[in-house]
């Protein structure tokens, strides 16, 4: 009877410490599960800010060149209407000065030939 109850005890002693094992191990099991998990997210987490990060650089990039380049083609607008205007401010210019000397002298011819006449 002693064997029997000796064989009983250490046989609830002996499955007692296997369910603590197995409950030790797979706590730690979880444990682990639960920080792999947790580095994941956190990778996860740092490559979308790291992509966030590299579109807002791509977009300020690009704003600024889009920027730059309207402000050279408004340079480049200005520029060529200034040059426009000049070249037509020019050429009206010795327009009206041939136009006013032709004029002037056909006047003075005109003149001296009745001049001309007036003494004959």
């Amino acid at each position: 009877m002693i064997i029997v109850v000796v064989v009983v005890v250490v046989v609830v002693v002996v499955v007692v410490v296997v369910v603590v094992v197995v409950v030790v191990v797979a706590g730690a099991a979880a444990v682990v599960v639960v920080i792999v998990v947790e580095v994941i997210i956190i990778i996860i987490i740092i490559i979308i800010i790291i992509i966030i990060t590299i579109i807002k650089v791509v977009v300020v990039v690009l704003v600024i060149v889009v920027v730059v380049v309207l402000v050279v083609v408004v340079a480049v607008v200005v520029v060529v209407v200034v040059v426009v205007v000049v070249v037509v401010v020019v050429v009206v210019t010795i327009v009206v000065v041939v136009v006013v000397d032709v004029v002037v002298v056909v006047f003075l011819l005109l003149l001296f030939a009745t001049l001309k006449q007036v003494a004959i």
